[in-house]
């Protein structure tokens, strides 16, 4: 049954944020194209952030993909030597988002972790539908594990990571390195899309108001999928993966008012059942996005904490 006042759930911060955001009256991202959107996305992705941090290295370049496209990433490194490495994969629907959308929260967590992060730029829809965004994602993985020694990464020590659709192809990475013989330490998902339909009682609850709205994932859906049947590929939908035998050790971080939250456990559930580890933390009264809020929420900055211990744990720290 949804929530019969699912707002009372919020925290006092989230309650303001949302409230600062509702008097803002910006358009709806899905009232715009996309191209609108994203740069609507870049403009107040970075306002709520925790203050960046210095760091020993950030170095910009591109990777190959399957097709030739130069892949762009950008490499964070807290310090010199040979680092175990995160690959982040930005989230926004698999049509918004970036690399500096999320330089703050791959900073953040390169500085905590102590660890590489390698920031994907992967292509985006509608410009680049299904399955273009996870196959450059498992492109930038499968870089990394035969090419990243020579920018002293350590390819024996890699973790997938992402948020929202970030943490969709962080998953279906995942189950796709199970597959290949890919030895992964972690995939680390904050709440990610993992179902098939926005169809799970969290969806109803907070279809409105939250931040992520029905509407907007209606929108990105729609931009993303070519086809019905698309939808139901477990690279979309990790969920409706066969099975999740042998997949990576799993880190959740998931928001309890945030349409997604129902899937985020249910693929938790799934991974345990199939024998594998799972850590999962549910931060309550706060919604989607909430990680990139670190200046407004406790919740954000206790969950990048939990984030970085989870890779260090993963990586033998």
């Amino acid at each position: 049954m949804p929530h019969r006042n699912p707002r009372a759930l919020l925290t006092p911060a989230m309650h303001g944020v949302l409230d600062r955001m509702a008097r803002a009256g910006q358009v709806p991202l899905h009232a715009l194209t996309p191209q609108q959107a994203r740069a609507a996305y870049e403009v107040n992705a970075g306002v709520l952030d925790v203050p960046s941090v210095a760091l020993h290295r950030v170095e910009s370049f591109t990777v190959p993909t399957r097709d030739g496209f130069d892949l762009p990433v950008r490499l964070y490194a807290p310090t010199a030597g040979v680092l175990p490495v995160l690959v982040y994969l930005h989230g926004g629907g698999f049509t918004i988002g970036s690399i500096a959308t999320h330089e703050v929260l791959c900073r953040h967590l390169s500085h905590l972790a102590q660890c590489a992060v390698l920031s994907v730029g992967y292509r985006l829809a509608p410009e680049h539908r299904f399955p273009t965004a996870f196959e450059d994602a498992w492109d930038a993985v499968h870089w990394v594990a035969t090419q990243g020694a020579a920018k002293q990464l350590d390819s024996t020590r890699i973790a997938v990571g992402g948020d929202s659709a970030g943490g969709t192809l962080a998953a279906a990475c995942a189950l796709q390195a199970r597959d290949l013989g890919l030895d992964l330490k972690l995939q680390l998902l904050f709440y990610p899309g993992t179902t098939a339909h926005a169809d799970t009682a969290s969806h109803k609850t907070f279809a409105h108001g939250f931040v992520l709205e029905a509407s907007h994932i209606a929108y990105f859906f729609d931009l993303y999928i070519p086809s019905p049947a698309d939808r139901e590929d477990w690279r979309f939908a990790p969920l409706l993966a066969s099975d999740a035998d042998g997949v990576a050790p799993a880190w959740f971080g998931l928001a309890e008012c945030d349409p997604l939250v129902d899937e985020g456990v249910a693929y938790a559930d799934k991974l345990r059942t199939a024998g594998v580890a799972v850590d999962l933390e549910i931060y309550r009264g706060v919604t989607h996005e909430f990680i990139k809020m670190g200046r407004a929420l406790a919740e954000a900055r206790r969950a990048h904490l939990d984030a970085a211990r989870a890779l260090r744990q993963a990586f033998g720290f």
